[in-house]
């Protein structure tokens, strides 16, 4: 399982690739895998702001239905429209094409709530 190390983690399965003052999230390889195949994600369209823990969207699987929680506060900046009309993709490539939103960071010492990738390892037991 890949758990790359340029990353932020939260205990939540959600993951954060901080480029300057831009973060991009989506969800681990972990959790595509214990959600089984994702088949719809709903992030309203509309969603100009987010709220550190707070739920951004839902994301389906065959199996279950689960929260997509705001790893950080922020400005939306960009949600990915390839997983609207392809969600399987989060599946096949969950921390390149299956990216789900970036947000501008409006307070960089959230970040230090952040798991990094061992830490991240030690959470799920690998």
């Amino acid at each position: 399982m890949s758990i790359p190390n340029n990353l932020k983690y939260t205990k939540e399965h959600e993951w954060v690739l901080v480029e300057g003052n831009i973060g991009t999230i989506g969800v681990t390889e972990y959790a595509q895998g214990e959600l089984g195949d994702v088949v719809y994600v709903d992030i309203d369209p509309s969603l100009s702001e987010v709220k550190k823990g707070e739920s951004i969207g839902t994301i389906e699987a065959v199996k279950t239905v689960s929260d997509i929680f705001a790893p950080y506060t922020g400005k939306v900046i960009e949600i990915n429209g390839v997983i609207k009309d392809s969600p399987e993709v989060i599946n096949s490539d969950p921390y390149g094409k299956g990216w789900m939103i970036k947000v501008e960071i409006s307070d960089a010492a959230e970040l230090n709530d952040l798991l990094d990738a061992s830490a991240y390892q030690a959470l799920i037991g690998q």
